[in-house]
């Protein structure tokens, strides 16, 4: 079983930033393809961010160049750094982990864009 515990979440004034970090048990997060996924009010879940075991990574169109995944696999962790946050970018943050077909997901951790 695979644990995943974020942190980092909280209330930022628009056009700030913060970062998300997503600590993982496990001794093979090295072969994990991590993400983040958020959820907005009202609306559906939808992954913004990858990066896989050799650490190429994907956006999402509305997050691009804006956010920045990344992973240290020494420290079985992956962050997310977002920058120029806008108020649309108010929701629940999922880390999740993949291998092998499945999917772990963490608890989530709200972000909240307001002046």
């Amino acid at each position: 079983q695979v644990q995943l515990v974020e942190s980092g979440g909280g209330l930022v004034q628009p056009g700030g930033s913060l970062r998300l970090s997503c600590a993982t048990s496990g001794s093979i997060f090295r072969l994990y393809t991590m993400g983040w996924s958020r959820q907005a009010p009202g609306k559906q879940r939808e992954l913004i961010a990858a990066v896989t075991s050799g650490g190429t990574t994907n956006y999402a169109d509305s997050v691009k160049g804006r956010f920045t995944i990344s992973r240290d696999n020494a420290k079985n962790t992956v962050y997310l750094q977002m920058n120029n946050l806008k108020p649309e970018d108010t929701a629940v943050y999922y880390c999740n982990a993949r291998n092998s077909g499945i999917t772990y997901w963490a608890k989530g951790t709200l972000v909240t864009v307001s002046a």
